[in-house]
């Protein structure tokens, strides 16, 4: 355990990736409970973002993880224009297996011991269910059902986003903001890369589509023929005549040895931390392909649970959510401007942002 608190250490407290106002170790051995709370930043507001339920190869690389990802919500929800700071949880272990309500219960007094400075939603491995489990707990859960008084499947939103985002980047390069005509790689198409399936074929796209699971792509395949399924990610990047590619699973897609692979054109996907390091952003650009950045694109989803602590409205959601298009363009402009990649550009706009209102 020493291995693992002296990089949590040094993350926190001497590299350029650290910077968080707290990490909380939870544990509960009777439900068989672990779990990080990682809060980044309150500057604009509680900590939002998701919980995630995945079985970690080690403690160390869990909390890595929600590091990583709490930071990245803090760019997030600053992009988004919230008024909430950035906050990630993980739950150490495999959802199939040892998911439980006392478990989840046990999650949800942790949370609320917080005492609203981290708020919590869905995420890889948790569902509207498990929300509504962790909120008989807390108050501070959202992405909770209707019947329990919240937003439901964030996964709606997140795929609209992501799609305004691939208009937004179609109007940068090609002058018309439309993937019609245009071949779009999907990699992942479980809870929100099954939506955005559906916003390309509506408006005219050619769909390729991968996913380590075989009933994800049956799922697709059998509702839209027309669709064409590849064996793996590696086949994807590598399509001929790609347009677009949409990494819509895990982390770490945009790696050096995915960037310089990629046929397609433009990056624009729901997955969180596409870059797997410092300088792939550097290495996109290079290429000459178009990023758009991830945080900005996903953004539909925290848009939606955030609006549920006001009283849902989806109506309103979708409306923020839309514009989405609007700022991926003006981080594109300002890429340009300042002759830094796109990634870059958005998070000097997230950080005055953030900066603003800590002088507030």
């Amino acid at each position: 355990m020493t291995d693992v608190t002296d990089g949590v250490l040094h993350t926190l407290f001497r590299s350029d990736q650290g910077g968080h106002e707290q990490v909380v170790l939870c544990q509960d051995r009777a439900s068989g409970l672990k779990a990080v709370i990682a809060i980044h930043s309150t500057a604009l507001g509680p900590a939002l973002g998701g919980t995630r339920f995945y079985p970690y190869a080690s403690e160390e690389e869990a909390v890595a993880d929600a590091l990583n990802l709490s930071r990245g919500m803090s760019y997030k929800n600053a992009m988004a224009g919230l008024d909430h700071g950035g906050g990630k949880a993980v739950i150490i272990g495999d959802p199939e297996t040892i998911k439980t309500d006392e478990l989840l219960l046990a999650y949800g007094r942790f949370v609320d011991s917080l005492g609203g400075r981290y708020v919590t939603a869905c995420d890889v491995g948790t569902y509207v269910a498990d929300m509504d489990v962790v909120a008989r707990e807390t108050r501070w859960a959202t992405g909770r059902s209707p019947e329990n008084g919240g937003a439901g499947d964030s996964s709606v939103l997140t795929a609209y986003g992501v799609f305004q985002g691939m208009r937004a980047s179609a109007q940068h390069l090609w002058g018309d903001p439309t993937l019609h005509g245009r071949k779009v790689g999907i990699a992942g198409v479980g809870k929100v890369g099954h939506h955005l399936v559906e916003h390309l074929l509506k408006d005219g796209a050619e769909v390729v589509i991968t996913d380590v699971r075989e009933e994800s792509v049956r799922r697709i395949l059998d509702k839209h023929p027309q669709v064409m399924a590849v064996a793996d990610t590696d086949a994807l990047i590598r399509t001929a005549g790609l347009d677009v590619y949409a990494p819509c699973a895990l982390g770490g897609a945009l790696n050096d040895d995915s960037v310089p692979a990629l046929t397609a054109k433009v990056v624009c996907g729901a997955a969180n931390n596409q870059l797997a390091h410092p300088g792939v952003e550097k290495d996109i650009a290079d290429r000459g392909i178009l990023y758009a950045p991830d945080y900005v694109v996903n953004a539909g989803g925290v848009i939606q649970v955030a609006d549920e602590l006001h009283g849902f409205d989806f109506d309103r959601c979708k409306a923020k959510a839309a514009k989405i298009f609007d700022t991926t363009l003006a981080i594109f402009a300002r890429a340009k401007e300042d002759g830094i990649p796109p990634a870059a550009a958005a998070d000097r706009i997230a950080e005055q942002r953030m900066a603003e209102a800590r002088r507030r």
